[in-house]
Parts: C-alpha cells; structure tokens; sequence
C-alpha cells in the first residue's frame, strides 16, 4: 500500500498542542506523511549505539527535525526501545543510564505522535512494546470511524455510469414504454417483436454512442434473441413460448454483455437484471436534465401530440360511425384499452421504460465478467487423477455392452430373466439414464478442474481418459432415446415425455461439443453450448411439440386395426390450438370430443391481431368451416373415462399392456 492511502483525512490531523501530539511532530504529517523507514540520522537520534558501542545523545530538536524530515516511522518506537536495551548492554555507569533514559524518551515522543499515549506526564517503561504509530494514523485517531473495505471482484471491474442519454435512446425508450402498455396486455404474439424493437433501437444508439462495434457473436446473440419471440408469434401452446421468452432475454442480455468464457456467458446471460436500478436511475437524471435544458421543446411536443390524438379521436369515432367496414377495420387495428385495465396497463408502462432503461445502460456500460478469473483447482497427480475415472470408463463400456446384447438379439433373454414387458424395461431406464448423462457432465467438468498439467503427457491423458467418458456417455444417450421411442410406441407421446427425449437430446449435443473441443481447442465451447441450446428452444417451438404429440397418438390410433383400440381423448382435448390440424383428422365422434374445447377458445376469443398466434388462426378458420358438434354424444364415455379415470392418481393397472402410463 502506498504511504498517501495511509494519511489521515485532513479533518482528523491533530492540532498542534492537542493530546493528539506535541506541535512539534505534528507539523510533520502533512507535510512528508508517514515514512517507511527512518534515515540514518533520526535512527541515532532516537537512540541506536554505534557499532563502537558508545551511545548515541538524541535531544528533542534533533528527534523532532528527524520525523520532519522523514516523517513518523511505523517502526519507532520499536527503534527507540531497542536503542535504550543496546545501550544498556553495550556500555554501563552512567553512559548506559544516559542512553536508556533517551531512548525511553524517544518511545514517549513517537506514541505521542501517534495520539495513542499523552504528550506528557512519564514515559513509557523500557522494554514496553508501544503500538506503531502508522496503525493509528491511518485511522485518524477516531475508533469509531470503520477501515475501508477492499473492493469486491464486480466493483473492481464494473465501468461507471454512462453519461446523458441521448434524445433517439430516450424517445426509443418511451415508445418501448407505451407500446407495451398499449399491446402486452391483450396477450401474447407478434406483439412481442413489436415491442422488442425500439428496445433493441436504444440499446444500439447507447453501444454506438459508447464505441461498441457489432461483432459476429453480438449478431447472432441479437438475431437469436429476435428470431425467439416469434415463437410465441406462431404457436398457441404456452410452455413453448414460455421458454422462447425466457431464451430470448437471456440472448438479449448476452448480446449486449458479451462474453467468452463460462463465466461471461453465465453472468452475461443474466446481467441485464444488474441494470434494472441504476438503468431507471440513469434515464431519471437524464429526462431530467432534458427537460430543464430544453423546456419550450417539450412543451411544443406536448402539445403537439395532444393536438394528434384529439383530432385522431374525433374524426375516427365519426368515420367508424358512417362505415360499419371502416369501424371493423379500425377496432382490430386500434388496441381496446377500458377504464378497468388502468392499473394493468400502468404496470406494464412501467415494466417496458425499465426494461428499455435496463437495454440501453447495460449497452452503454456493460460488465466485462470475463475479466473475473476463476483460479482453477489445484492439479491432482497422474494415478490419483486417472484412476477413478478409468474405473467409471469400465463400468459404462460394461453397461453399453449389455445394450448392445439386447439390442442385437438378445432382448427375449434378458427380458424373459428381468419379468419385464418391453414397455415396462424402456420406462425402467430412461429417467436413470437421463440422470446418468447429466451426472457425467458434472464429473467432466470436476475432472477438468483438478486434471494433471505438468506437459503434453498429462493432456494426452486428459484427452484419452475423458475422450473416452464422453464418447461412452453418447452411446447411453442414443440408448436412452431408443428407450423412449418403445416408450412412446407403446404408450404414445405426451408433453413429458417429449420434453425429457429434446433434454436428453440436446445434452447428446453438448458431448459432441466437448468431443470436438478436445481435439481442437475449447475456445468457444462456452458460446457453443450457448448457442446449441438456443437452437434448440427454438427448434422445439417451431415443430409445433402440441402438434407432434397429437399427430403421434392420432397415428397410432389409426394402424390400431385392433377392435379394442382406444385414443386418450380425455388428454388430447387439453392441447392447445396446435393440434388442431391433427386432431381434425379424426373420425366422429372422436373428433368432435377432442376439438370441441379447442374450437370454443378460439372461435369466442376477442384477442386482437397482435395478441393472436398463427396457430390460433388457423385453427379458427378450419373450424369454422368444419365446425365440431357434440349434439347427441356423450363425449365422457368416448374419452374412456372408466379406463383413465385413475390418471390423476397414477393408479392404472399395471399387468394391462395398453393402460394409461402418466409419463
């Protein structure tokens, strides 16, 4: 630490003839501050011998024009008291006497310059250890007044607050603000991008204003993050969209951190929610400061905009009035804003400006988390390392080979020894195998951290012995998928089990990714990783999986040419307007039960366009033209009712071979 970081505020520097110190050394502080070390001179003076052994004489000029010369020194009174014990044992009579007694001055005088003992009044005795005086002058002499804290990894490295916003980031920042309130509230659609935009405008004026220049990765994170909203543009199904929104932010986030390593991508994926407080602080001073700078502009625009909507009002409602045709054109057009919505509305008002603010500040000044450093883990030897994962290594290919037995032929063998259906053993190992896969990730990962980094040998050992983990761990993904896919041929396909197979998938992906990072370097395997799930959110939005699930059970309905065939209506019917085309292929009275929900949702919704999926729209319009009728049937007893009225509870009979299985 530098000798200014150890000064005193200038309020805390005692007056001179205070308790706090003779007027002698105060003089000193301010003017050379506290010194490291003591010249040759002041260490005489305070009473050090000489190698001859005769002592030194220090008066009080010669003390005092020593710590103006040099400053106080933290080590002076441990000096003095050295002196006076070098005195005593190197000389006696009166010498020694003499040499003690200016050492023990020497003591009074450096503790009375550090406020800690009185200027007067004794001395300290010889041998005593005082405190040193640079602890004390540090702190002022004030015990109350708290050492200052080191900073945190973040503080060292977040930037400070950009300046003023500009008119384009503030104008982009209310329209987020009120196209939110004005088309958020009737649901979700095209609505989405629609208020995405002018977010993204401010973020792009604020990173320009900055010298941000658009690189390939901030690219794809930004059209990633766009080209996820549209899912909720196209499907009806909720869950999809659901995770299309939360994907979309995440890139968003991402693209204006950036990021390279884990740690930037993790906390870059998530940073934007560092901005929300001081982004709504930052665009508060800056209104601020364009309103007190330019006051008849804003009153111009103020009126000018009041003027727009009047006359807007005025001539619509009389235009609406002599056209019925106008009128309907306009209502879906115009958002349907009521009196009732008022708080609703306001809320999202307010959530869209602090998400625009929270955009453009992490744009202007983002958090490099790439420059946190995670130390990595201490590196383990070669044996103790390798040992453990090579028996893990045994035990999948030992695993993997059974598969492959059943696979190739043996399946009656050890189906006919378990006592299981081929149902049943699919069930059985798909979710420990999904388990299984997630787990080896995390062994991975652990590996890497405590691997071996003495030279190539250790990393060729690396490559081998995790190569090897990996590349037996994608052989238990591709088991655990063809398990699922008897699962699903016997029992069809539901949202659960569609979920966990694109999981299991994608974690297949992620083994490929460090296979192919092994071999050629893991520079952007954190970006890859990020981008294969994003791609693949977004690839499970598009295939419609509400269509999937019902084109499957449809399907297998149909090659059923069993006379007790039978369809879970009871689920189907849940489904969103996603299924629709699939279910429509059903015959009657099948098809009526199974679209009957589905066609009161969609044909007496009052959505707007903006707030209407394509799905949806669809839906309607096949609906309209074939409408579902239930007039004379009992839809309970077409959905089977009897046979999956223990759904809920999972209580089917389990001997039945095309019972309801809930997963």
């Amino acid at each position: 630490m530098s000798t200014s970081q150890q000064l005193p505020e200038p309020d805390d520097v005692p007056e001179p003839g205070s308790a706090g110190g003779p007027a002698g050394v105060s003089g000193a502080e301010p003017a050379g501050g506290v010194s490291a070390g003591v010249s040759s001179a002041g260490v005489e003076s305070a009473g050090v011998g000489s190698s001859g052994g005769e002592p030194a004489r220090a008066s009080g000029a010669e003390s005092s024009g020593a710590e103006r010369a040099g400053g106080v020194s933290s080590g002076a009174v441990t000096v003095a008291d050295s002196g006076a014990v070098t005195a005593r044992t190197a000389g006696g009579g009166r010498a020694e006497k003499a040499a003690a007694d200016d050492g023990q001055a020497g003591g009074a005088r450096a503790t009375a310059a550090s406020g800690g003992a009185p200027a007067s009044g004794g001395s300290a005795p010889v041998g005593t250890t005082v405190p040193p005086a640079r602890a004390t002058v540090r702190s002022g002499g004030d015990p109350w007044r708290p050492e200052p804290r080191e900073p945190g990894p973040v503080s060292r490295i977040r930037p400070p607050a950009p300046p003023s916003l500009t008119p384009a980031t503030l104008w982009s920042v209310v329209a987020t603000a009120f196209l939110s309130a004005l088309l958020l509230g009737d649901g979700l659609g095209v609505n989405l991008v629609l208020v995405a935009l002018p977010a993204a405008l401010a973020a792009f004026f604020e990173a320009r204003r900055a010298g941000r220049l658009p690189r390939p990765w901030t690219l794809t994170w930004a059209i990633g993050g766009l080209a996820l909203l549209a899912v909720p543009a196209l499907r009806d199904a909720g869950w999809p969209a659901f995770l299309a929104v939360v994907s979309a932010t995440a890139l968003g986030s991402l693209a204006l951190h950036g990021g390279r390593s884990w740690l930037g991508v993790l906390a870059g994926s998530v940073g934007v929610l560092d901005s929300v407080i001081p982004g709504v602080g930052w665009g508060w001073r800056g209104m601020r400061d364009r309103a007190s700078g330019a006051r008849a502009r804003w009153g111009a625009a103020v009126r000018t905009t009041l003027v727009a909507v009047v006359l807007l009002v005025v001539f619509g409602t009389l235009f609406a009035g002599a056209d019925a045709a106008f009128a309907d054109l306009l209502g879906a057009i115009v958002p349907d804003v009521s009196v009732g919505d008022g708080p609703w509305r306001v809320l999202l008002f307010l959530a869209g400006l602090a998400g625009a603010l929270a955009a453009a500040y992490t744009a202007a000044a983002p958090i490099p988390w790439d420059r946190v450093s995670v130390p990595p883990g201490r590196a383990r030897g070669r044996a103790e390392w390798a040992l453990p994962l090579i028996v893990l290594d045994v035990l999948f290919a030992a695993f993997i080979a059974l598969q492959l037995v059943v696979l190739l032929g043996g399946a009656e063998k050890v189906l006919a020894e378990t006592g299981l259906t081929p149902a049943e053993y699919a069930r059985q190992g798909f979710w420990q195998l999904l388990w299984a896969t997630v787990l080896t990730l995390v062994v991975i990962a652990l590996a890497l951290r405590w691997a071996p980094r003495g030279g190539p040998k250790d990393r060729l050992l690396v490559r081998g012995v995790l190569g090897t983990l990996c590349t037996l761990t994608l052989v238990v993904v591709l088991s655990a998928l063809r398990r699922m896919d008897l699962y699903v041929d016997a029992f069809g396909l539901t949202r659960l089990r569609i979920s966990v197979a694109a999981v299991e998938l994608w974690l297949g992906v992620v083994l490929v990714l460090i296979i192919l990072a092994g071999l050629f370097g893991a520079r952007y395997l954190p970006r890859a990783v990020a981008a294969a799930a994003a791609v693949g959110v977004l690839a499970f939005g598009l295939m419609s999986p509400d269509g999937m699930i019902a084109q499957q059970n449809v399907q297998r309905y149909a090659d059923d040419d069993s006379a007790d065939r039978s369809i879970d209506i009871d689920y189907l019917r849940d489904l969103s307007a996603d299924a629709a085309p699939a279910l429509d292929k059903l015959p009657e009275p099948e098809r009526s039960c199974a679209l009957l929900r589905i066609q009161s949702e969609v044909t007496l919704s009052e959505e707007p366009w903006y707030a209407t999926s394509w799905s949806e729209a669809r839906a309607r319009d096949l609906l309209t033209a074939h409408p579902a009728t239930t007039e004379g049937v009992d839809c309970d007893a077409v959905a089977g009712r009897s046979e999956y009225a223990e759904r809920d509870g999972y209580e089917h009979a389990p001997e039945e071979e095309g019972s309801y299985d809930p997963y």
